[in-house]
């Protein structure tokens, strides 16, 4: 008959940490993947307006974006009339056409006639101003034109 000695270092065994840095980059390889990056910063207040009826543009690369706003509060030394952005840069309405124009070449050939372009224009905008973009818009042919909005009822949200 065996007899069985009981151990007397009581020591824990090391863990092995020889998987570690496969599940670090592992995990580093998600987020990458997984992360969506701000393309633009606001540097206008964009309160969006709510509509009742709104539709999902298909493809989010063939939007061009104008905003529209006063300035945020980062930036009140630019006034506080309402300005049009462009990219993160403030621009003026004589901007337009040489902004639609740089898109419309960073895009291929045969997609230029499905870009669009999105007024995000904030709830207090002087209308006057959206009534020039348009006709600046019009001038360089861009006539396919999406008002960007917050889905639900003014009267449901509050």
């Amino acid at each position: 008959m065996a007899k069985f000695k009981k151990k007397t270092g009581g020591e824990m065994p090391a863990i092995s940490t020889a998987s570690l840095p496969d599940i670090v980059f592992m995990l580093l390889f998600f987020f990458m993947v997984a992360t969506v990056m701000r393309q633009n910063t606001l540097k206008i207040e964009n309160n969006l307006p709510y509509a009742d009826q709104v539709e999902k543009l298909d493809k989010k690369d063939l939007v061009m974006y104008i905003y529209a706003g006063k300035p945020s509060a980062n930036y009140k030394n630019y006034g506080t009339e309402t300005r049009i952005q462009l990219n993160d840069d403030f621009a003026d309405i004589n901007d337009i056409a040489p902004f639609i124009a740089a898109e419309r070449a960073s895009k291929r050939e045969e997609l230029i006639p499905f870009l669009t372009t999105a007024l995000k224009v904030d709830s207090d905008a002087n209308m006057g101003l959206i009534g020039d973009i348009k006709q600046e818009l019009r001038k360089v042919n861009a006539l396919k034109i999406n008002y960007t909005t917050k889905k639900g009822s003014v009267f449901q949200n509050k």
